[in-house]
């Protein structure tokens, strides 16, 4: 192949994916939305994290599950040479199921409360994973290693097809943990 077709190939397979991509995000527009609300977003732990959020649905769905979720998860960004590899893992997760199996009607709005408890500092699970185990060392590895924390809440509407789902990060103070 020359030059040019190879080229060309590539360009159109960027736009395909482009536009897998956008019309995947426009069909879950069309469908409904979640917008979250929080008072606040820095919390210490033991702490609970309290909310709302609106779940607005556009086009009738066939819901298995509505829920909250608190969610820690551990990035894990590792240098070898002049590549750099990364990969997260979810080391705290502290859900509230807000409703089951159910069918919502298109134009349906509601608003709904969620509570969710960051981990305390007696918190086993927690604080013997990998990433507790380096907090509670409080220096980072003699390596090509860096972890990170990072926070979040989701709100999901788990559907029939395409689910609706929300996000926002927070963060957490961890020194109470150590």
């Amino acid at each position: 192949m020359s030059g040019d077709v190879v080229t060309i190939v590539i360009v159109g397979a960027l736009i395909l994916a482009a536009l897998i991509v956008a019309g995947y995000y426009l069909l879950r527009f069309l469908r409904g939305r979640i917008k979250i609300r929080l008072p606040k977003y820095a919390f210490n732990t033991g702490e609970k994290v309290t909310g709302t959020f609106d779940l607005k649905i556009r086009k009738p769905i066939e819901g298995n599950r509505l829920y909250a979720a608190l969610i820690g998860e551990e990035e894990i960004r590792e240098r070898r040479g002049d590549k750099t590899r990364t990969h997260r893992n979810e080391v705290f997760r502290n859900e509230q199921t807000l409703e089951q199996s159910k069918s919502f009607i298109a134009g349906w709005s509601q608003r709904y409360n969620f509570e969710l408890s960051t981990p305390s500092a007696q918190e086993p699970d927690f604080l013997n994973s990998s990433l507790g185990k380096t907090l509670k060392m409080g220096i980072e590895l003699l390596s090509n290693t860096r972890r990170r924390l990072q926070w979040k809440v989701v709100v999901r509407l788990d559907a029939k097809g395409i689910d609706l789902a929300s996000k926002k990060s927070i963060s957490v103070n961890m020194s109470d943990a150590i």
